[in-house]
């Protein structure tokens, strides 16, 4: 009963778990590898606006995957996130965009053009043509 209270609060305890064993995964990582990661999550949490928390830590597992890999198999940083970090980043997010808040924001805007088309639509009187 009061692990139910405390995730209506705090949100799911599995997501909690999955994030301390992903933060757990970068510091194993070699020291620009981590520092790499810290740089694309950073960017991912203020860039993303990803609300949902399952959808967050799975985004960050991925990267955790991709750089543990990469890290494994030598593969430079620069070889990773080519010449542009940011379009790097950006192109990671868009993989994930079901959990933005903008998600919401867009359903609502088309809703709302929805209705306004329906009401107009309803109400139009036929126009007199003589």
């Amino acid at each position: 009963m009061a692990a139910r209270w405390i995730e209506l609060v705090t949100g799911p305890l599995e997501d909690k778990k999955r994030w301390r064993r992903y933060q757990a995964r970068k510091d194993q990582l070699p020291s620009s590898y981590r520092t790499a990661i810290d740089a694309v999550e950073r960017y991912l949490l203020h860039a993303g606006a990803v609300v949902r928390g399952d959808v967050l830590v799975g985004m960050l597992e991925d990267l955790a995957d991709l750089v543990e890999q990469s890290a494994a198999d030598g593969t430079p940083i620069r070889d990773v996130v080519g010449d542009d970090p940011v379009e790097f980043a950006d192109t990671f997010l868009a993989n994930y965009s079901a959990g933005q808040w903008v998600d919401k924001e867009r359903k609502r805007l088309s809703d709302a053009i929805d209705r306004a088309a329906g009401e107009e639509a309803g109400t139009r009187e036929p126009e007199d043509r003589a």
